[in-house]
């Protein structure tokens, strides 16, 4: 049985937009306003998606309930298992002491928390990113920041906030190069495009993610630190993206970046706010328990370890080489049985729905041997190692089903259409297309808690509205990702992994409203950004051959 999606249920497509959105607004109000867990708020914006997709949108029910199915077996492989094992690498860190060691020795360092955010949710979490992606930044920068005395809540807030400029390289370029695949545009273009937007926020964001922790004042005593953060990481993510390619942006802006404000640190260091005159009694036993160069690289052990399993895994030919292992299994009843039709696509196409099986080179795979690996470096049994890996497990449970949940309905979605018709919506405001394109990249982000999953259901509409139109299509689709990044701190997925990593289950809500002005506010920023290149800098915009 195939089925053809319907763009304009109701009449009109304003109203078809208003009417397709519901789920998600519902979902958002529960978490926001309403204070309701995140596995209930959850379960319930998932069956609103579906009542939507079934009753308006004429959605048989098979497609339907397939289509949710897929999106949680996705939920729980691969996005599930990364938080399991990030989880699983903190925790053992925590259960042999060396986390307390590396707060202490980050706090040798700097004992200012401004400069600790800095390194951690800027430069340590953009590393993270470019090698892992997918939630693994925000899980393992948010658990060293509570390590540091940071208010879990806090924590997890100043963590989504600080990954939002490298994303639209994560995981060795991912999104990118997905983005190719769905266009048909060159990747070299829509790199080089890409990194000239992203830049100017790599700059903006490190005295973003001060304000928003301390506000200006105190932001503005630290700024030779938010400018050598933000500086370096742009310049390097600028150079590589335009003149090698999108792979390793991220690794190398981050590891830069690091290395800049360390040098830094050691040439200047910020003035003791009056207000701050009073040390806690966790700062005066941070100063008066400085470890020894060895036990600070034996706590970093863990997340050296960490990284390069990642990176490694993210190298084109080992993932290739694993994923010989692995097993495409066609959905049942859902694969190739939902046609999308224009104006979304130019010719109506088949919606595949493959689930990879995919242990091996999956990262949480890497996450997995990375833990096992330092652990038994630290000295830990098999014994220890097992005990710690399924309390981890029975810890992240309920995570566990909210993220399925999530990326059931986020799946629900885009099988039904409604994620098209919002997208219809804001496709059709003309002249203001140029702001509204990346616009839609943040809400496929805030739908789907991936860039990479954005790009795969605007990339095409975008590079079509775009020639209907008389815009670049480059610029167009790069704008998806560029706009998507901001995005990633209010997508379900990321705050319910945030939540987790910093013990805050129950606190989704009091999270999206803290990052969700920041989200919006940063998005529009980048709107304006496209807004000026199209109609007063076109020359910034790679032309195709």
């Amino acid at each position: 049985m195939q089925w053809t999606q319907t763009y304009d249920p109701v009449g009109g497509v304003l109203l078809s937009a208003l009417v397709a959105s519901f789920p998600i607004v519902l979902l958002l109000f529960l978490l926001a306003f309403a204070h309701m867990r995140a596995h209930w708020a959850a379960l319930i914006g998932l069956l609103s998606a579906l009542l939507v997709a079934i009753f308006v949108f004429q959605m048989p029910v098979t497609l339907a309930l397939a289509s949710a199915g897929y999106g949680a077996a996705f939920g729980l492989l691969p996005i599930g298992w990364i938080v399991v094992t990030a989880i699983f690498i903190y925790e053992i860190s925590v259960y042999t002491g060396q986390f307390d060691v590396l707060r202490r020795t980050i706090a040798g360092l700097s004992d200012d928390k401004r400069i600790q955010a800095l390194l951690i949710a800027f430069c340590f979490g953009a590393f993270i990113e470019g090698a892992a992606g997918f939630g693994t930044p925000v899980a393992i920068s948010a658990a060293m920041m509570i390590g540091l005395g940071f208010r879990p809540l806090q924590a997890a807030c100043l963590a989504l906030i600080g990954n939002t400029a490298p994303v639209a390289y994560g995981a060795l370029g991912t999104p990118l190069i997905t983005l190719e695949k769905v266009t048909g545009l060159p990747l070299d273009l829509l790199s080089q495009m890409v990194g000239r937007q992203l830049p100017l926020f790599s700059l903006l964001v490190p005295f973003w993610l001060i304000w928003a922790m301390v506000g200006f004042r105190k932001m503005w005593q630290v700024w030779p630190a938010c400018l050598t953060a933000g500086a370096s990481f742009g310049l390097v993510q600028f150079a590589v993206s335009n003149f090698h390619g999108p792979w390793l942006v991220d690794v190398a802006g981050a590891a830069v970046s690091i290395l800049a404000l360390v040098v830094l640190l050691y040439f200047w260091k910020p003035a003791k706010d009056p207000s701050d005159a009073s040390e806690t009694s966790q700062e005066r036993d941070l100063k008066d328990a400085r470890p020894t160069r060895t036990e600070s690289m034996k706590s970093l052990l863990p997340w050296f370890v960490l990284s390069l399993f990642v990176f490694v895994w993210g190298l084109p030919a080992v993932k290739a080489a694993l994923s010989r292992t692995s097993m495409t299994v066609e959905v049942p009843l859902l694969h190739n049985a939902v046609i999308r039709d224009q104006p979304v696509v130019d010719a109506p196409k088949a919606e595949e729905a493959k689930f990879k099986l995919d242990w091996l080179a999956a990262t949480g795979t890497a996450l997995l041997l990375a833990g096992l690996t330092s652990g038994k470096l630290i000295g830990l049994s098999f014994g220890e190692l097992a005990r710690i890996f399924f309390r981890t497990i029975r810890r992240t449970a309920i995570s566990l089903v909210t993220i399925m949940a999530m990326l059931a309905l986020g799946f629900t979605t885009k099988f039904s259409g409604l994620d098209a018709t919002m997208g219809l919506a804001m496709a059709s405001t003309g002249w203001l297309f140029p702001f509204f394109s990346p616009m839609l990249g943040w809400l496929g982000v805030a739908l789907t808690g991936s860039d990479t999953s954005s790009n795969v259901l605007f990339g095409n509409l975008q590079q079509i509205t775009a020639e209907r139109l008389g815009f670049s299509p480059v610029l167009a689709a790069a704008s998806n990702s560029s706009g998507g990044v901001m995005g990633k701190m209010i997508d379900a997925q990321s705050i319910v992994v945030a939540s987790v990593a910093t013990g805050e289950e129950g606190q989704e809500g009091t999270i999206l409203r803290y990052v969700f002005f920041h989200s919006l506010a940063l998005a529009i920023l980048v709107g304006l950004l496209v807004l000026a290149q199209a109609y007063l800098v076109p020359r910034m915009i790679p032309t195709l051959p």
